[in-house]
């Protein structure tokens, strides 16, 4: 009992900070990164993207004591069509820094797409692993001699594996999904402290209206639940002016109001390149302000085949 509690400190900073984060990434640029989400969606689109997300959460946050490296996550991803099989692939590489923790998510999924007229039905499967690495250097501890110090794991690895459905038509999608079914564990070296990493349940959908010719209007929504304990929302509006520019407004539950703005280079917009600014509206006190995140994409121009596809048209974007 004497180990287990001078080690408890090591679990408090390390859990306490990873739920007041949350333990996936909640990117505000969701509705241009559904593979992230959801494995159906890998390849649904028709087309291979390349997409790359950089976030600065709660910029220049500082603790008082304890760990003072910052919240920051990239992710790095790609999902393309196989025509043949009328199915998709879909791979990314998740970096995450929390404070004097960092999780390495690697992922690879695969989907089925059912097309029907001008919709498209996808069941994906997504697995892969989890690293946890530690920097046992950033913590405080109440016995620097305690012996069980060296026996923290600095590097953990765990399975992981998620599954998920996803409607997609024209001008709308639809779409759920369990992620971290497995819900791995990673220990502090004492079996009585761990960190699990959460089973995820999450529903997203999105809308696209045509104003007129060159203005649409797509909002879209993220709901995400833990355990089915507690609960987060994103909501969002985005306006898209001759696929060239975007602009929108989203509000995250019990955290962050956002505004996001965009733009599409090239003749075919193949490459997209978008910044959010988040603005904490909930326990100012206890973070920064703000946060930043910055999206690229690019994609390949669509592969032309008889099955069913998504049609695209100026009206319809999304």
């Amino acid at each position: 009992m004497k180990k287990i509690s001078k080690l408890l400190v090591i679990a408090f900073l390390a859990v306490g900070i990873s739920n007041a984060y949350s333990q996936d990434v909640q990117f505000s640029h969701y509705m241009f990164n559904n593979l992230f989400n959801n494995p159906a969606y890998s390849g649904v689109e028709g087309y291979t993207k390349l997409t790359a997300l950089h976030r600065t959460q709660w910029a220049g946050y500082a603790p008082s004591n304890g760990p003072t490296s910052g919240l920051n996550s990239q992710l790095i991803s790609l999902t393309s069509p196989i025509m043949r099989y009328n199915s998709g692939f879909g791979f990314y590489v998740l970096n995450d820094d929390i404070a004097n923790q960092n999780y390495i998510q690697v992922q690879v999924s695969g989907a089925y797409h059912l097309g029907i007229k001008e919709s498209k039905i996808s069941i994906g499967f997504r697995g892969g692993a989890i690293t946890q690495n530690i920097n046992k250097d950033g913590y405080i501890y109440i016995d620097n001699d305690d012996p069980n110090i060296d026996n923290v794991q600095a590097t953990q690895v765990r399975p992981d594996f998620s599954m998920g459905v996803n409607f997609q038509h024209k001008d709308f999608y639809i779409g759920a999904a369990f992620n971290h079914l497995i819900e791995a564990e990673f220990g502090f070296g004492a079996d009585a402290i761990r960190n699990p990493y959460p089973k995820d349940f999450l529903i997203t959908g999105g809308y696209t209206f045509p104003i007129n010719y060159d203005i649409s209007l797509t909002p879209s929504f993220l709901v995400r639940t833990t355990e089915f304990t507690s609960y987060t929302f994103d909501v969002s509006a985005v306006a898209t002016y001759k696929e060239k520019i975007w602009g929108g407004l989203s509000f995250r539950q019990q955290e962050a109001a956002i505004a996001m703005v965009g733009y599409s280079f090239f003749k075919e917009n193949t490459l997209k390149l978008g910044y959010a600014f988040d603005y904490v509206l909930v326990a100012q006190s206890a973070k920064s302000t703000t946060s930043h995140e910055i999206m690229l994409s690019y994609r390949l121009p669509a592969i032309s085949t008889s099955g069913k596809k998504v049609v695209r048209t100026p009206r319809f974007r999304h």
